[in-house]
């Protein structure tokens, strides 16, 4: 155990005196384009400092820290394969395999930790190990790999999708509401839902995401439930987005979901392989490179501040 891991586990310890025995630890809010995580440094343990229903307390906005995620930073599995490890807990205790905003904050969490790092580094997550690079300019390149388009992986039931009217062969119909859409589905580790709308359609959505969201995210078709994007094209090389994401709700950027929209609009013919994603919360720089299938993400992540959580 390094001395900043034993440091840490000092930190969360028992109060006597009271009753009730309570706990303490130290945490640290970061931020990517507004999608907020509360970090933990959790290197000397395997297991989560916090449980999914103490980590759905900490991030209620209005009596906890508030927050779409609590992210832990942890010792690898295996020390040759990966740096650190990454578990999340989302603001409804569920438990996703990674997160695009979160790595690229774990990334500098990291880095801020372990002073020994190089600005290459190698994260264990549930969706298998990401490569977030450090740049001179504070941006973090993440590669997210490559995207799983096979329904049965991403995965999503086509006993429940329809044809696409637009006869392309990766698009999909959905109907929620009784409407019918063309979609993709698309996994970046992740379960993704892509589909496109006109301005007014951006405008509608973005007023009732909080009543129609739930139900693309429960639609039948996907299982584990999914993430949905909701994307307006505004050039071969710029599009709006916004997301309903699983297990949070409304959020002002979801990286994995940025990824999942250049990838299912570049198959339906309607953006280049790079691409300038525009969230509620900024922008962030797609790449789907030809050369290896892999997509590369460039966003910022800030600390924005620290503290002591009670327990």
């Amino acid at each position: 155990m390094n001395a900043a891991a034993s440091a840490t586990n000092s930190a969360l310890r028992a109060s006597a005196g009271s009753a009730t025995s309570t706990r303490s630890m130290q945490f640290w809010k970061f931020q990517g384009l507004g999608n907020d995580f509360i970090l933990i440094d959790n290197r000397s343990s395997e297991d989560p400092f916090l449980t999914p229903e103490e980590s759905e307390r900490v991030c209620d906005r209005h009596f906890g820290i508030g927050a779409d995620g609590v992210i832990f930073l942890m010792p690898p599995p295996h020390a040759s394969e990966a740096d650190y490890a990454m578990r999340i807990y989302n603001s409804d205790g569920s438990e996703p395999e990674m997160c695009g905003n979160g790595i690229r904050c774990l990334a500098k969490f990291a880095a801020q930790c372990d002073d020994s790092l190089s600005s290459d580094l190698r994260i264990h997550t549930l969706a298998g190990t990401i490569a977030p690079v450090l740049d001179p300019d504070g941006l973090v390149v993440v590669d997210m790999g490559e995207p799983e388009l096979q329904l049965a992986e991403v995965p999503a039931d086509e006993t429940h999708l329809g044809a696409s009217k637009s006869g392309n062969e990766a698009a999909r119909s959905i109907t929620v509401d009784g409407a019918a859409r063309d979609m993709i589905a698309v996994s970046m580790g992740n379960p993704h839902c892509v589909t496109w709308v006109d301005a007014d359609e951006y405008a509608a959505f973005d007023e009732t995401l909080e009543q129609v969201g739930p139900r693309w995210e429960t639609h039948s078709a996907f299982p584990n439930k999914t993430n949905t994007e909701f994307v307006q094209v505004l050039s071969q090389s710029k599009v709006n987005m916004l997301v309903w994401e699983r297990g949070a709700g409304r959020t002002l950027a979801c990286g994995t979901g940025a990824c999942a929209v250049v990838v299912a609009s570049v198959l339906a013919g309607k953006t280049e392989r790079k691409c300038e994603v525009v969230l509620p919360g900024g922008p962030l720089h797609i790449e789907w490179r030809e050369s290896n299938n892999h997509v590369y993400m460039t966003g910022p992540a800030e600390l924005v501040f620290t503290g002591t959580l009670e327990l």
